[in-house]
């Protein structure tokens, strides 16, 4: 029975929470409290671990939840349910959209959309590289990070001419912090 009200409370979460995970909290509240699941005590350490842990906060508080109750298989089961809704719609949406995609209006309008998200988006980096390297009026040069930075583009624009295609971005990621790490924990 208990895997059962898992499935249905979190279901029923997942289809009636808009807005993020943060407007979850009170549902997922709802039903842990409705069925007696948890204490306002133990849902707020939930809550915490939820939200310091990787993932969507959601998802975390569903699996901490079906774990608790329902053990390996109740924590299965809750995080489905609370995710089924959200692969159903978009599955829907995939369907339509797919759809439009056929459509010449709507081809030429994305394709116009396009360079003004790369735009946007090589915008924001360019800033965050000036920014974070000083560059700016009211910052402070910092060298270290200036030199990093070049480093780290230096490595990605290398790899696109030796690989014949760019790094990874995880990997990117991951060289980043690893080479951020070496040179300020020093």
């Amino acid at each position: 029975m208990i895997y059962f009200d898992l499935f249905i409370g979190f279901l029923e979460v997942g289809f009636f929470s808009f807005g993020g995970a943060y407007t979850a909290i009170p549902l997922i509240r709802d039903v842990v409290m409705a069925h007696g699941w948890l204490d306002d005590e133990m849902l707020s350490y939930m809550i915490a671990i939820s939200e310091s842990t990787p993932g969507p906060i959601m998802v975390n508080m569903a699996t901490y939840v079906g774990s608790e109750k329902g053990g390996l298989l109740g924590a299965a089961i809750a995080t489905f349910a609370v995710v089924l809704p959200a692969f159903i719609i978009i599955l829907l949406l995939m369907v339509v959209l797919n759809h439009f995609l056929q459509n010449g209006y709507v081809k030429a309008a994305l394709s116009g959309l396009k360079p003004c998200i790369i735009g946007i988006i090589l915008v924001t980096g360019i800033f965050m590289i000036v920014r974070n390297c000083g560059l700016m009026p009211r910052y402070n040069i910092d060298v270290l990070t200036t030199v990093l930075t070049g480093l780290i583009a230096l490595i990605y624009f290398g790899s696109r001419k030796v690989l014949k295609k760019g790094l990874n971005p995880i990997a990117l990621i991951c060289l980043s912090a690893v080479v951020g790490i070496a040179v300020y924990s020093l």
